[in-house]
Order: C-alpha cells, then structure tokens, then sequence
C-alpha cells in the first residue's frame, strides 16, 4: 500500500473525538516530522559537552519567609499516566504498594499535606491521568485521601492520540475495539494538555506561576524549597534537575548544549548516529542526565507556546507496535509520542542543575521495588523515601526476569524482603524463595531453584531444591 500524507483523515478524527485545538496541533508537528522522514539525528559534531552547572549540595537553605511567599505562587504535578504494563500491573502503576503497605499515591498525599502543614501554605497539588488511569486513581483517592479529590486542580487528563498505519501512514483502524486505535502522546503531551484544558489559565488567574513536575513513580521527587527558591530567584522559564552519569547510564541520553544557538538540549540514544556511539556512552564527557524531575514558569510557557502556534516544538520519538499491543498478528502501527525534558530547548535561558541521586529513585523494574520495599530504604516523617544509611548507595540487583519479571511472579517468591542494608550487589538467577529473616551482605549471587532460608549470605550461594514441593510456591515448582 502507498504512503501518503493523510493529515486531513487525522484532523477529522480527532475533531469527532472532541480532541482540544492544542491536542490537533501537537499531532500535527508529530505527523509531519514522521511524514517528513525525519530522522532526529543529532551528531556529536552539532553539540558542545555540559562541563559544569550549579548543584544543590552545598546550597543554602532558602529563608523561610522567602519560601511562605513562593509556594503560595506554586504548584505539584505528577506524572500518573502509566500502567506499569512492563511489570505486570494492568492499572496505574501509582497504585502499587510499594513499601509498609503504602501506595506511591499514598505517599505522594502525605507528602503534599506535611509540607501544607509544614509552610502553612496550601501549595495546589495536580496529577496527570490518562484514560487508562483516571477512573482508578480517581476511586483509590475517594476511599483514601478524599480531601484531595474534592480539591479544583486534582486531575489534568493527558490527550489520546490516533494511532498510525504503518504501512499507509493513514489512521489506524480496529473496529473489533475503537479504543485501541488510540494511545497516549508521551509525557511531553504536558504542555499541550495545560493549555488545551483551560488549567494553564485558570492557574495564572489564580496566581500560580511555578510548576514542580516529577514522575510519579519517583519518590526522591519532592518539592525541595531550596531548589523552589533557587529556580524562583535564577530568572530562568525551565529547570531541570540532573544527576551525574555512572557506568551504569551510558546507555541512556545525556545533556548537550547545541552548538548552533547555544541552547541546552537532551540527546537519546536514538538520536545518535551509529558512528558517535563511542562519544554518547563516554561519561566523562557527557557527564550529566535527566531525571524528569523540571521546574516550570509559567507565565513563560504561556508565551513560549503562543510563539510556537500551540504546541512546543519538541522532537517526535516513532514508537512501532501492534494496534492491538496483546495480538502480534494485528496490523503494525506508529504510535508517536514526545518528552517533557526535550522542552528545554524550546526556552531562552532554560537552566540545569545537579541534583543527588537521592532525587533520582524511581521503580522501574520488580528489582527496584525490591531494593525499595528491603531495609535500604525508610519512610521519613516527612513521607519521602530516604536512605536508610545517609548517602550510602543502594545495592545494584539483578533478578532472573524468567522469575521476578512481574509483580505477581516477585510476589509469590518473597515471603519478606531481606535485610540488603550491608549489601552492594544481589545477583538472583533461577526462581529462589525468600524466606523471612535473610540477611545479604557484601556482593551476594544466589543461584536456584530452591528455597533461601532464614540465615546471614554473602558471596556465592547455591540453593537447594525443595524436598516438599507442597511447600513452595507453584512459580518455584514449575522451575525445578
């Protein structure tokens, strides 16, 4: 089948689905750049490494007053659009329990109201749902946090876009299931959604001018008053908050300043040709990431959208599945989507700042929620996760994804998280059973099937197989 330019198609159906102007021309910019065939190459020749930029260590601690007049001109969005669908969850992934029977949500609304109470101040707090979320998280905080649901600004609903043919470039048909024929745009929909809502607007009425995001499934992602009052008196529309690259990011994109108008800009691994891959994975070069954790003015976005006709000019990333994500056979399609951290481009004078890692805990992977629910990590009066030993840093894990892959797979093979406080790496290969009252120590590689009882590890562990498979769970049965 041909490819042609199909926006006429495209523009219809998002208007019968009563898709807002800001949410049309966003797609437009995206479809236009897959039409277009570009590629988003950015080579190492076109950019200059990020040497230095300030850090918040070492920071003064913002005067209080300072920071009373400030948060009652900010606000608190999170990210809550995903599903967690890599893990296993088939409803939003901030509704996980993630450590002493608490919700990401939890957390997050506990964290809202103490620094409420702290500052005396009622700092708005948002929550970005999509439609695969929205009606979950909405009944979760009737039942737990009903306060929250009753207030103005709790729920920013992300657009949906129509998928595209792959082949045609058309839009994408399923009418076993219309709704599959439309997905989310990516967390850099944001900006498109703020304005095509209303809120942006009805926030500026009511006097908000900064705007803290973060990834909801990120719990080092606080509203800091330091970083608050550092961004505020800086000047700048757009912060986003680094952290420095180990070994174990280089695979992942890193902050550039472009040469050709000296702006800072984030380069993906995607974005790399082939030839500068040396040069993309050198973390003494390229030393810093983002961590999707941004700082918002805006009044400044306002103007920067209405220069751009609605809609940021942010690169377009080309994700191809299937219409129908759990049937390989149906037809592939395009889904195309941006990021929010690629905005820092699309402002005069956005800045960055280094960050601890700390600020940097999200839940990726069932090991990351292992390593969280264990004793590294503790609830803080203030409800943030903290380090349980300050600044130590937390033990590299790698479960068998045969295994530990998804939640409930994780779940069935833990009776109780082990104590991983002296631990620096758990490597986990076969189905092995925690039992309650393990201790791992030092570099720990443990190696099933079998059943790890109660007792004190380190180095290399062989695991017994279960004499009684009555025993044990069905997952460790099936793998003996």
């Amino acid at each position: 089948m041909s490819q042609t330019n199909s926006w006429p198609s495209f523009e219809s159906k998002m208007r019968e689905q009563g898709c807002s102007d800001a949410a049309v021309s966003a797609f437009k910019r995206n479809y236009n750049q897959l039409v277009a065939g570009v590629t988003g190459l950015v080579p190492e020749a076109d950019i200059d490494a990020v040497s230095s930029l300030p850090r918040l260590d070492g920071m003064e601690e913002a005067p209080a007053h300072a920071v009373k007049n400030i948060l009652a001109k900010s606000a608190v969005l999170k990210l809550n659009g995903g599903l967690g669908t890599s893990m296993g969850l088939e409803k939003a992934k901030s509704l996980l329990e993630v450590k002493d029977g608490k919700t990401f949500v939890d957390l997050i609304a506990e964290q809202v109201e103490h620094m409420r109470a702290a500052f005396d101040r009622k700092v708005l707090f948002i929550l970005m749902n999509s439609f695969s979320t929205s009606d979950d998280t909405r009944a979760f905080l009737a039942d737990k946090h009903a306060d929250l649901l009753s207030e103005p600004y709790i729920e920013l609903m992300q657009n949906s876009s129509p998928k595209v043919d792959a082949a045609t470039l058309g839009p994408a048909s399923y009418p076993e299931n219309p709704e599959q024929e439309w997905c989310p745009p990516g967390h850099g929909d944001i900006y498109s959604a703020l304005l095509g809502s209303g809120m942006m607007d009805r926030l500026l009425a009511d006097g908000v001018e900064y705007l803290f995001v973060s990834n909801s499934d990120n719990l080092g992602a606080t509203l800091d008053t330091t970083l608050l009052h550092y961004f505020v008196t800086s000047g700048a529309p757009f912060m986003m908050e680094v952290c420095e690259r180990t070994g174990a990011d280089k695979k992942g994109g890193h902050l550039c300043r472009r040469k050709a108008d000296g702006k800072l800009m984030l380069r993906e691994s995607a974005m790399c040709p082939d030839g500068d891959k040396a040069a993309f994975e050198d973390i003494s070069l390229h030393k810093f990431f983002n961590t999707n954790n941004l700082w918002v003015n805006l009044p400044a976005l306002k103007e920067a959208l209405a220069a751009s006709g609605g809609s940021m000019e942010l690169p377009m990333i080309r994700n191809k599945k299937t219409v129908n994500p759990r049937d390989a056979s149906s037809e592939p399609v395009f889904q195309l989507e941006t990021a929010m951290g690629s905005a820092i481009e699309c402002f005069d004078g956005a800045g960055a700042i280094v960050v601890p890692r700390s600020r940097f805990a999200p839940v990726k992977t069932c090991g990351d929620l292992f390593v969280l629910r264990s004793d590294v990590y503790m609830i803080a009066e203030d409800a943030t996760i903290q380090a349980s030993v300050p600044n130590a840093p937390a033990p590299l894990v790698k479960l068998d994804d045969k295994h530990y892959k998804l939640v409930d797979m994780m779940e069935a093979l833990v009776e109780a998280p082990p104590s991983m406080v002296d631990c620096s790496s758990l490597t986990v290969t076969g189905a092995v059973k925690f039992s309650a009252g393990v201790v791992l120590k030092g570099d720990v590689q443990i190696e099933g099937p079998g059943v790890l009882p109660a007792g004190v590890y380190t180095g290399d562990v062989k695991v017994a197989a279960p004499e009684n498979a009555d025993s044990v769970p069905a997952a460790l049965v099936a793998a003996i």
